[in-house]
């Protein structure tokens, strides 16, 4: 039993798939012979004009029928491959609103190049494969004709001659060799649809750039409606927690007046605690993404966040529209973080702050009156290199000058189309 499972597996294994595959080249044949009657009427108009003058008028009418044919015969060889062997060659990026560019495009060329020059070659082989497919089963099942047809009808009367057998075992030879040669051609023919039916390299990367783009874009989206969810749960959650708590330890501080001195320290120990909890939460909701940025705007957070800090900031936003909500966030964090680098390394007196927005750019302009020497390089310290990061996850464009001696200017543009 284990034999016949293993002749049956070594004898089958070289047809799996023999069939899809012999119809793609079956499919393929009369596709690759449609151009070819175009050709052979421009060669014969193009050698009568040679003698006519009256046939050159007639000679640019097969090159017409070819283009207008060529995108019909390459939506036939797409849908030939995705039917039968499960290949889905994508389309290349064609310009449908000019003709002028679809005639002059790349893509054009190369699919006429495809049915015009490979499909005749493809072909060629396509009928020689079929023959051989044919030649196998004829021979291979010589003894079946010379059993089923009558005398009369046999072209020659082999019999059941040594003769015979041989030509059966050619033809059971051929029939092996169909499959390989049927696979090769198959592999030629994907190749060639893939390298001229489908996108060029150059498209392929420019689809690679565009998808990889927007994947980054839903990344930075769906990280900053995270960080507005984190938001809402600490100031609708923990935050309440901890002022109900602060309230009903300065309530019981304010009546409880009879407990001992011990507990009134651990008391109003608890009391400050929470308080000090409170506003460090404060400071972490408004690090994450504030309330009033969401609400009103980059004017009012930026403003918000320069009334905090204890040198003067003069800010100016001058923006027509809101920006998207991304780039707004990435604006407000770098200057809050830029800001928060002045008071901790600049030693400036004070610092400007300055957001327009030129055409479809967002420009922020951070400058401060300090020290200098601030290094985009020097990864501790300045926190330079997290800003230009996190301006490059949204396509912008970071510059920090800082010589020695000041001033220090940190230049921002953040891409804002719609």
């Amino acid at each position: 039993m284990q034999l016949t499972t293993w002749l049956r597996l070594v004898a089958g294994r070289p047809f799996r798939g023999a069939g899809r595959r012999t119809a793609l080249v079956a499919a393929g044949l009369p596709l690759h012979l449609a151009v070819v009657p175009l050709w052979l009427w421009l060669l014969g108009a193009t050698a009568a004009s040679a003698h006519t003058p009256a046939a050159v008028a007639v000679t640019p009418l097969p090159v017409l029928l070819t283009l207008l044919v060529t995108p019909l015969l390459t939506a036939g060889q797409r849908r030939r491959y995705r039917a039968l062997v499960g290949k889905d060659l994508p389309r290349p990026a064609v310009d449908g609103r000019s003709v002028v560019r679809r005639l002059t495009g790349r893509a054009l060329w190369r699919h006429l190049c495809y049915h015009a020059v490979a499909g005749p070659l493809f072909a060629v082989l396509d009928l020689v494969v079929l023959a051989v497919w044919a030649a196998a089963l004829v021979a291979a099942s010589l003894y079946v004709w010379i059993w089923a047809l009558p005398t009369q009808w046999r072209v020659t009367d082999l019999g059941y001659t040594t003769q015979a057998a041989y030509i059966t075992v050619g033809g059971l030879a051929l029939l092996f060799l169909g499959p390989r040669l049927t696979d090769v051609l198959v592999r030629l023919e994907t190749r060639a649809a893939e390298v001229l039916l489908g996108p060029s390299r150059t498209e392929k990367l420019a689809r690679r750039v565009a998808d990889l783009a927007e994947s980054r874009a839903g990344v930075v989206d769906a990280a900053d409606a995270e960080r507005r969810r984190i938001e809402r749960d600490l100031h609708d959650g923990a935050q309440q927690r901890l002022v109900a708590l602060a309230v009903n330890l300065g309530l019981a501080k304010a009546t409880l007046g009879d407990l001992p001195e011990e507990a009134r320290k651990v008391l109003d120990e608890a009391h400050r605690e929470a308080k000090e909890a409170i506003t460090e939460l404060n400071d972490l909701v408004r690090g994450l993404h504030p309330a009033v940025l969401e609400d009103r705007g980059l004017d009012a957070a930026l403003s918000g966040v320069a009334a905090r800090l204890p040198i003067p900031v003069r800010v100016a936003v001058d923006l027509p529209r809101r920006p998207p909500p991304t780039v707004e966030a990435v604006a407000y964090f770098v200057v809050s973080e830029a800001l928060t680098n002045v008071v901790k390394h600049a030693q400036a007196s004070r610092a400007d702050v300055t957001v327009e927005r030129i055409g479809e750019t967002l420009l922020v302009v951070v400058a401060d009156d300090g020290a200098g020497g601030a290094d985009l390089a020097v990864a501790g310290g300045t926190g330079l290199a997290g800003l230009a990061q996190r301006v490059a996850s949204v396509d912008g464009t970071f510059s920090c000058r800082s010589p020695a001696g000041g001033p220090t200017v940190v230049t921002v543009e953040l891409p804002c189309a719609p």
